[in-house]
């Protein structure tokens, strides 16, 4: 059917709309100087730029668009160290580990965040064995400040460095550096060296709040635990589709569809969506799919189900 033939214009079109997003607010600062509203409509469209960059290095590092994976990945070493400031090979040394055993502890580095937040089995082992960090039963609240605020800005970029020098990312190191030259030649001009950095922030604190809530409400709000040897469809779900769900979390709104085909063009999914959801009703696998609010409103029932189990286990057993 050729699901895994790319469409080059799509393609295009999301790389020319992260550039002119990214020029767009270089010229609004630029134009109406540095003002209270300008920055902010600036940091708005960077951070809107880097979520959407976020997903097309995704798709590179999955080699979906390119017939040759060698030119996938140096494309993503581009788009992750040019255009975000980040290691290509950081984001597939993890990201692959969570393909490889979603949602399943020490294996998936997505859902291994404890001690910091409690997920699935880790609920009632941390209670068992009267463990308190943190108030677990109010991780649903704390999660406002310390999950969407900061992935990105605090742990992606201290993980992120760390990885680059321990392994000798030299190459990713240069690109890295690459991005924060041109941001900040880009913007000291206008603001000095603290306010490009206070701009720097805000875009991302703003990105994080898009990554933390997109990539989660397909994994979080299902099963987590330890290595069962189940099917993988258990571990995610999908959100409905929609012009806007498809642009605004690159796809990944059909989560199913790219587990069970990491290397198909997300355009794709779309089309195979329906042959996928007919498999799962015969062979009795669910097959679920969200309103997208409803995706997100559950990553934070998820959180309070989990500190109310850990609360109970750890009074009580």
């Amino acid at each position: 059917m050729k699901l895994f033939d790319a469409n080059p214009a799509f393609f295009a079109f999301l790389l020319g709309h992260i550039l002119a997003m990214e020029v767009l607010a270089w010229l609004l600062i630029c134009l109406l100087g540095p003002g209270w509203v300008p920055s902010a409509l600036a940091a708005l469209i960077l951070a809107v730029s880097q979520a959407q960059s976020w997903c097309l290095q995704h798709d590179l590092g999955h080699a979906s668009i390119f017939r040759k994976p060698r030119w996938n990945h140096m494309a993503q070493q581009f788009v992750m160290g040019q255009l975000k400031g980040f290691s290509a090979h950081w984001w597939n040394f993890r990201h692959f580990q969570h393909h490889a055993k979603p949602n399943v502890f020490h294996k998936d580095p997505d859902v291994t965040v404890a001690p910091v937040f409690l997920l699935g089995e880790s609920s009632v082992e941390y209670g068992k064995r009267k463990r308190r960090y943190l108030p677990y039963n109010h991780q649903h609240l704390y999660f406002f400040l310390i999950g969407p605020p900061l992935l990105t800005l605090v742990n992606f970029e201290v993980e992120n460095l760390a990885y680059m020098l321990v392994c000798l990312q030299w190459a990713d190191l240069l690109w890295a550096a690459s991005f924060y030259a041109r941001f900040f030649l880009s913007y000291v001009p206008f603001y000095g060296v603290p306010g490009a950095l206070l701009l720097f922030v805000a875009v991302r604190v703003l990105e994080s709040h898009w990554f933390v809530w997109i990539t989660q409400m397909n994994h979080i709000p299902k099963e987590i635990g330890h290595e069962k040897h189940r099917d993988w469809v258990a571990a995610t779900c999908n959100v409905e589709p929609s012009l806007f769900n498809d642009w605004f979390s690159g796809h990944l709104n059909f989560q199913i569809e790219h587990h069970l085909f990491p290397t198909m063009p997300r355009h794709n999914y779309r089309r195979v969506a329906p042959l996928v959801k007919s498999l799962c009703a015969k062979h009795g696998l669910n097959y679920e799919v969200k309103p997208f609010l409803t995706a997100l409103v559950d990553i934070v029932r998820s959180l309070k189900k989990s500190g109310d189990i850990w609360l109970d286990a750890y009074l009580h057993q």
